[in-house]
């Protein structure tokens, strides 16, 4: 199988003080991963290492075949997609879902250039696969949270990107919203062109179905790192938040007991 991400003996320090230690990690693809972890173990700072946004301290980091460092990282950004709350606040609201989505062609927050009617297709056709082509025209202000999650989807797979990342996506959504994102998420990892998918979360009922594989992140280092099925159990989990948990599964799903 190919790699899709290669991560060898990751070192990140901030301030003096430790956020990774020694974290390697090889995504292969059509691999969908949960990276699951207590706030503060590190889980954002791994996926903006991963998307070229921020710089490990030390350790050797491949996307996509290519090395951080031996490549032109503006130009790989574009074909890896990325979600993340710290993105969102930086879109300009006044600009229009389909104009939100067509900054992602050029990987930038805003628009700087005037887009082809082959381009805008492109853009509609992303807004539609995401079930957001009803509002492609209203301001992206203007938007419930849920539908700007859809509108920041399709922007982040406006270039059909290879990889998607997904930080910690479902924040803020209530639990209906919520349940429309997810199975909006399904549908993408199932559809035929579908990249490889990493979600950030520290729910485990969030982990649907289609992510096969966690790695599970306790102060910066790696705890677990493998099969749901053997990732996601009450020994693991317990270690993972520092207290006694019990996980369940119910149906296709996995839930924590207290």
């Amino acid at each position: 199988m190919e790699a899709i991400v290669r991560l060898k003996e990751i070192y990140y320090n901030r301030n003096g003080r430790a956020i990774l230690s020694d974290v390697s990690w090889v995504i292969e693809r059509g691999q969908h991963w949960a990276l699951l972890g207590a706030n503060g173990s590190g889980k954002s700072t791994l996926l903006k290492i991963i998307a070229g946004y921020d710089w490990a301290s030390a350790g050797q980091v491949e996307v996509l075949g290519r090395r951080y460092g031996q490549c032109d990282l503006h130009e790989l950004r574009k074909h890896i997609g990325l979600v993340s709350t710290s993105l969102e606040h930086h879109i300009p609201v006044s600009d229009t879902a389909l104009e939100v989505v067509e900054s992602g062609i050029d990987a930038s927050l805003g628009l700087y250039r005037d887009f082809s009617e082959n381009e805008k297709e492109t853009a509609r056709l992303m807004l539609a696969m995401v079930s957001a082509d009803g509002f492609a025209d209203q301001a992206y202000g203007t938007l419930s949270q849920g539908e700007q999650q859809r509108v920041l989807i399709a922007r982040a797979m406006v270039n059909r990107p290879h990889l998607l990342i997904l930080d910690e996506p479902c924040n803020g959504l209530d639990p209906g919203a919520k349940e429309h994102f997810l199975s909006d998420l399904s549908r993408l990892a199932n559809h035929r062109d579908a990249p490889t998918m990493v979600m950030v979360t520290h729910y485990i009922e969030e982990i649907d179905p289609w992510i096969n594989w966690v790695m599970v992140l306790k102060n910066g280092e790696v705890l677990a790192n493998g099969r749901k099925a053997d990732v996601l159990n009450t020994f693991t989990l317990s270690r993972t938040f520092g207290m006694d948990v019990l996980v369940k599964k119910e149906g296709l799903r996995y839930y924590l007991r207290f």
